[in-house]
């Protein structure tokens, strides 16, 4: 019973700061451009990640498609993985806390998701493994 609690809340928070991501990338946009300039991406990509920022969190929670959200699991730990890689090369630790944080909710959320849906992960046990 646990294990569903630690699914649907590591999910939920998870979701949560990417959802507000998002929302931060579409309002303010002259800032994200600037934050990303800062750190030696290229402008073009807002657009781009205000829709990844919010179709990850969407195949995940709505399951509609078992192989759709793994994939978006696959997504969201690249672009944090990357995201804390890019803040720790221009030495902002602090811009990297999100990207951690993000990564062990991520874990948390995968770990368990086949004890909390209906139909399982295949790729939940190869990865405990």
């Amino acid at each position: 019973m646990a294990s569903v609690y630690i699914y649907w809340v590591s999910t939920t928070l998870l979701c949560l700061l990417y959802l507000t991501s998002g929302y931060m990338y579409a309002t303010k946009g002259d800032w994200v451009r600037k934050a990303l300039a800062d750190l030696g991406y290229p402008a073009y990509l807002v657009p781009f990640m205000i829709v990844v920022k919010i179709a990850g969190p969407v195949a995940i929670v709505s399951r509609f498609n078992v192989a759709l959200s793994d994939l978006a699991y696959a997504g969201v730990f690249y672009h944090l993985l990357l995201s804390g890689m890019g803040h720790i090369g221009v030495r902002s630790l602090k811009g990297a806390l999100p990207a951690a944080i993000g990564l062990i909710l991520l874990a948390a959320s995968f770990a368990t998701q086949n004890v909390a849906r209906e139909v399982p992960s295949p790729y939940v046990q190869a990865a405990m493994l």
